[in-house]
């Protein structure tokens, strides 16, 4: 058998590179996924079990009510419920009442120290305010697993990429407290962990009026 030209048998092998090349990079469907469905996927692939949320029995994150519509500046902004692991509109979620919006994050010390005092802030308050959690880091399963291990039971949201920071004009340090007004705008960024339930309570009721 005749064996091929020597410039045939190169260009031969440049095509079957090219083709190898081609399908290497080929898209697969299964990695378009991972950035459906609202990040659901990537929920799901932190590790976070059904389990795992039932254990930590967070309460249910704030849901807008009927015509609710957001404003001020966390208008538009949509974060990730730690306890069901669904969407929550964040600004239209907080709207007709005032808000203390605690930013934290599982490595953070002084925040493991401030969660329990605002759990028990929230119970002396009772409806008057909403105090939600926000964890400023993409760990969502640390963020549970912390929450449980302090036995801190408040609603809390995701905010993987610090979007609640940014949008309120906060700096990159935590813990950071975040007083809302009912209209949605912004009556004070603490940055500071706070000491006690009084000194909350004081916060509170200096900045947004509210006695509990």
């Amino acid at each position: 058998m005749r064996q091929l030209p020597v410039a045939w048998r190169w260009a031969l092998a440049g095509l079957i590179a090219v083709i190898a090349l081609a399908f290497a990079l080929w898209p697969r469907g299964r990695d378009t996924e991972t950035t459906a469905d609202n990040g659901q996927q990537a929920r799901m692939s932190a590790g976070v079990s059904e389990q795992q949320r039932v254990a930590a029995n967070l309460a249910a994150c704030p849901q807008p009510a009927p015509g609710a519509k957001g404003s001020g500046p966390l208008a538009g902004l949509t974060v990730g419920c730690l306890a069901d692991g669904g969407s929550v509109d964040l600004a239209a979620a907080l709207a007709g009442k005032p808000a203390l919006l605690n930013l934290w994050a599982y490595w953070c010390a002084p925040c493991a120290q401030e969660l329990p005092y605002l759990q028990h802030f929230a119970q002396r308050a009772g409806n008057a305010i909403t105090v939600l959690t926000v964890h400023s880091d993409p760990d969502e399963a640390k963020a549970i697993s912390r929450l449980t291990g302090l036995n801190v039971k408040l609603p809390g949201v995701l905010d993987a990429d610090a979007r609640v920071r940014t949008a309120v004009g906060a700096p990159s340090v935590l813990p950071i407290s975040v007083l809302l007004r009912a209209d949605g705008s912004v009556a004070r960024v603490a940055v500071r962990a706070f000491t006690g339930v009084d000194d909350i309570a004081n916060a509170v009721a200096r900045d947004l009026g509210v006695a509990a």
